[in-house]
């Protein structure tokens, strides 16, 4: 199923009319199809089913509560990198033993908090972090379950911004230090080693870097099993790519054959960890056109939408294909499609080929269920936007637009 496409010349999710949602909704707004959600869930998670895993999807992906509990109710656990993060799972009903909690840069008190929780493995990406969290189990009175999340020094192929996996970006532990880590660990009576884990990026569009950070995590949990310490998770974290313009991804069951065939001798549990791959083509942002114009040679679209809604074609240049919501005859032009924000780069599409618009119009942002409005902001003291979730014939706004009175919350209107 295509959770968006066209009826008679008018832009739907599943079988709901887009225009119709914006008349309710305003917009701008982010639009989900939990079909889409549901499916490609079963999709990644089935695929890897001739051996015990738990695919815990990435909350810093699409965070939404109600997309959250969707997934707990498919059998989910969650990958956490923020308390907040936890907290939301736990919200959204997540058993604390399906509960990975990774990040490079965990507090005391965030550990504390995941300690007390009982959560299912913290991932550690430090000697600092070990020493941390010992003391913290320590204090506690509790047992630490951990994996140390090894870099492997894997070129992922990907944006710099998102890759996670070489020596010179700030994740993880070598694989030589991590040998001396888990040495020490073996002696705290207040660590339990619970496997070994990686993360090399995001976006990745290519089977062959999982799989050569996969041989070298291989050889860790192999050693670690010869040493008699009793290593049960083999975390290979996420990063599987979707398609947002040309890209050739392998899909999910094509990865999991990949996968599988590397840890099936091993009598180990796979963790995994997908975020974009779930959601990302589940979700677009629709954006009303305010105004066209013309600078010389130039044409502009300017939408009310903008790098504070979705900041990935800023940040990281990414392509986001962009549909018209009701098609019409009226031919294509060269354009910038711009948002209202006070900064040069605040743009969807540069000298993109896109349908001749007027003002009050609506266009689709596509492939923006991942990443869009988790990262989101205030800039510029604009509103969030609305979330919608669509299932058939049912729609269903599950967080609604910042007020102005959200906006200023916590602050005081009295200087000194």
């Amino acid at each position: 199923m295509k959770p968006f496409g066209y009826k008679n010349g008018k832009l739907f999710c599943e079988d709901v009319p887009v225009a119709e949602l914006a008349r309710r909704t305003g917009t701008p707004f982010y639009l989900y199809s939990q079909s889409a959600f549901d499916q490609q869930f079963r999709a990644f998670d089935e695929a890897f089913a001739p051996q015990p895993h738990l695919t815990c999807y990435a909350v810093k992906a699409n965070s939404n509560l109600a997309i959250l509990s969707l997934f707990r109710t498919l059998g989910a656990g969650f990958d956490v990198v923020s308390v907040g993060e936890l907290r939301r799972a736990l919200a959204a009903g997540a058993d604390p033993k399906k509960i990975i909690f990774s990040g490079v840069g965990k507090t005391e008190d965030e550990i504390d908090f995941g300690l007390s929780r009982g959560i299912l493995q913290f991932n550690v990406e430090s000697a600092a972090e070990i020493k941390m969290l010992e003391a913290r189990a320590q204090a506690l009175g509790k047992t630490a379950n951990f994996a140390l999340r090894v870099n492997p020094g894997v070129d992922s192929g990907t944006h710099p911004y998102i890759a996670t996996g070489s020596r010179h970006h700030k994740f993880g532990i070598s694989i030589e230090d991590s040998i001396e880590i888990y040495r020490r660990a073996r002696r705290s009576s207040h660590l339990r080693i619970t496997g070994t884990a990686c993360h090399i990026g995001s976006q990745i569009t290519s089977i062959e870097p999982f799989l050569t950070a996969l041989r070298r995590l291989r050889g860790i949990f192999l050693d670690l099993r010869a040493q008699g310490v009793d290593v049960q998770h083999l975390d290979l974290g996420g990063g599987l790519g979707i398609v947002y313009h040309d890209e050739e991804p392998p899909c999910p069951g094509d990865y999991a054959r990949a996968v599988l065939a590397l840890v099936r001798d091993l009598d180990c549990t796979l963790v995994l960890e997908p975020g974009r791959v779930i959601v990302g083509n589940a979700g677009v942002l629709i954006t009303r056109v305010v105004l066209t114009k013309q600078m010389g040679r130039k044409n502009f679209i300017v939408v009310d939408a903008g790098m504070s809604d979705l900041m990935r074609p800023s940040l990281y240049g990414s392509y986001h294909g962009i549909q018209a919501v009701a098609l019409t005859r009226r031919g294509k032009w060269k354009a910038d499609v711009v948002g209202p924000i006070c900064e040069s780069g605040d743009f969807f599409a540069h000298d993109r080929e896109m349908p001749i618009v007027k003002a009050k119009e609506l266009l689709a942002v596509m492939s923006a269920g991942a990443y869009g409005f988790a990262l989101s902001s205030n800039y510029n003291t604009r509103s969030r936007p609305a979330e919608v979730l669509v299932c058939g014939r049912r729609a269903k706004v599950i967080r609604t637009r910042d007020r102005f009175q959200d906006l200023i919350r916590g602050e005081s209107d009295k200087p000194l």
